[in-house]
């Protein structure tokens, strides 16, 4: 499932209907998973398949949470009030204090940009020169509308709940949040004019986690190359929808590294045999809980998220500018064609 990443803005809507705005830039989500992979251990395959697993609460309650937290944006803009400084009428007037802003400026079906502002959209500005360091966690609960709202919980139904009932709320909510972390951390490096709300760099680290859950687990899955080209092939056409316009790909290539990175960390999977050792007589031999190579991606992982955070967090609030140190990486974000302008 593509995500769709949106622009906020206050001027209005670029011609692809993104809903954008000339400083701003907005998260959006990501979807998708790969199938078909299968346990060598059998112990694992009977503990999920009998319902013996986790039940998935979490992913359900961030749903409500970003729904909830929508309401209230749309209860806060209150565009029959706000209105009259555009030219058009709110959407949905039956909602009253609940209507969209007008389509010209929110094709979908959402607060004003100012509003998102309000309420903890991500600015550079205010992160930095405001000292208000919470909008690089409030952002991921924004949503620029309706249509963003409901492509992002859709891939969070997708992949989130799968992940949850193989490996417990603890440590997927974790990657959920701390790789919506990472994605706005890289965005307001290089975004720093821009409005960006979404929940794009969270499930890009969910995603992120499954390629990473893949490859450290390799050795107890079969079909586990059907299942590795089916996930890079969603992550790579994900991504490359993150090269249009008014579209914040660093949210995503922040919050995939970052889930990648956790994903070694925290998805480990003991070896074929392990869960099954109790049934065995007590002179068998019995292998280790983990490979060594399991282990060495773990420590290189948390090595590198230690230091891709503390790197980065300094930089941003120091004001480091990252399109002085990569003149190139702007096309990470958007590559301008004869059809469109990366303004």
């Amino acid at each position: 499932m593509a995500d769709l990443e949106s622009r906020v803005t206050k001027d209005g809507v670029n011609n692809n209907g993104h809903y954008y705005n000339n400083n701003g830039s907005s998260g959006g989500g990501g979807g998708g998973g790969g199938g078909g992979v299968g346990y060598r251990d059998h112990h694992l395959r009977r503990r999920e398949s009998d319902g013996g697993g986790w039940t998935s609460w979490l992913i359900p309650v961030f749903v409500v949470a970003n729904v909830a937290v929508f309401v209230v944006a749309m209860y806060v803009n209150n565009c029959p009030r706000n209105v009259a400084a555009y030219h058009g009428k709110c959407v949905a007037r039956f909602l009253g204090r609940l209507s969209f802003q007008p389509l010209r400026e929110n094709p979908l079906l959402g607060p004003s940009s100012s509003t998102l502002e309000k309420l903890g959209g991500l600015s550079w500005d205010k992160v930095v020169h405001g000292h208000q360091g919470w909008r690089l966690i409030t952002c991921i609960w924004l949503h620029a509308g309706v249509i963003h709202l409901l492509a992002n919980m859709l891939s969070l139904v997708f992949i989130g709940i799968r992940l949850e009932q193989q490996f417990g709320f603890v440590r997927i909510g974790a990657i959920y949040l701390i790789s919506g972390l990472g994605g706005t951390v890289l965005s307001t490096l290089f975004l720093r004019t821009s409005i960006s709300v979404g929940a794009s760099g969270a499930l890009f680290g969910l995603l992120g986690a499954m390629l990473s859950e893949l490859i450290t687990n390799w050795t107890i899955y079969t079909n586990k190359a059907a299942a590795l080209f089916t996930l890079l092939f969603v992550i790579v056409i994900n991504l490359a929808v993150g090269l249009l316009p008014h579209v914040d790909n660093f949210a995503h290539i922040g919050g995939f590294l970052t889930g990648l990175l956790l994903g070694f960390i925290l998805l480990l999977r003991p070896q074929f045999g392990w869960a099954e050792r109790r049934d065995l007589p007590a002179n068998v031999r019995v292998k280790s809980k983990h490979k060594a190579y399991q282990y060495i991606f773990l420590l290189v992982a948390l090595a590198l998220l230690v230091a891709g955070f503390a790197v980065g967090l300094v930089m941003l609030f120091r004001g480091v500018n990252a399109n002085d140190k990569c003149s190139w990486c702007h096309y990470l974000s958007c590559v301008p064609t004869s059809k469109w302008r990366c303004d």
